[in-house]
């Protein structure tokens, strides 16, 4: 779709800005803490805009918590499918919030979540190791949350725990 194609496009923009390919984005350590550090940021961010309202129609999170001897005994496939149940249904959710939310500081604040997140979403579907590409069905663990600051939340434990395991793990295999 040409807003995906454009989002795909400012991301790999981005990704050169930063001399970085998806290889070196699994290799360079750095880059992953680059992205935890700004979803922390964005999460204290949103935290200081003023008054933001409860969100009239609840924000749908995936629980993004695991286990770690879970975690490595999945392939990377599973694992890759897993995030990206997680991304879509949190890009989801930074959406629906924009369309709640007025005030130019939370809006501005998912606005950027949902380029980030969306743009890992992109990313993540061009790392397959099965026939076939990835396909919207699946049903993550979710949960209901009419607060703002629990979307930029479930983003940052994502960037912070699966999507920093699932990078080393990579680079376990690409980085030799």
């Amino acid at each position: 779709s040409p807003p995906g194609l454009l989002l795909l496009t400012s991301f790999l923009l981005h990704v050169k800005e930063d001399r970085a390919s998806p290889t070196r984005l699994v290799c360079d350590n750095r880059l992953i803490q680059k992205y935890i550090v700004e979803a922390k940021d964005m999460e204290k961010r949103v935290g200081q805009c003023q008054a933001l309202p409860a969100l009239s129609c609840p924000a749908v999170l995936p629980l993004v918590d695991f286990t770690f001897q879970q975690w490595k005994s999945k392939s990377n496939e599973t694992k890759r499918r897993e995030i990206l149940c997680d991304l879509a249904l949190l890009v989801g959710a930074a959406a629906g919030a924009q369309g709640q939310v007025s005030d130019e500081c939370g809006a501005r604040q998912l606005s950027q979540l949902y380029r980030h997140a969306n743009s890992f979403f992109l990313l993540l579907q061009t790392f397959s190791w099965e026939a076939g590409h990835w396909e919207p069905s699946c049903s993550p663990n979710s949960m209901e949350q009419s607060h703002i600051t629990s979307i930029f939340l479930t983003y940052r434990q994502l960037v912070q725990g699966k999507l920093r395991f699932f990078f080393y793990d990579l680079g376990k295999v690409l980085c030799k």
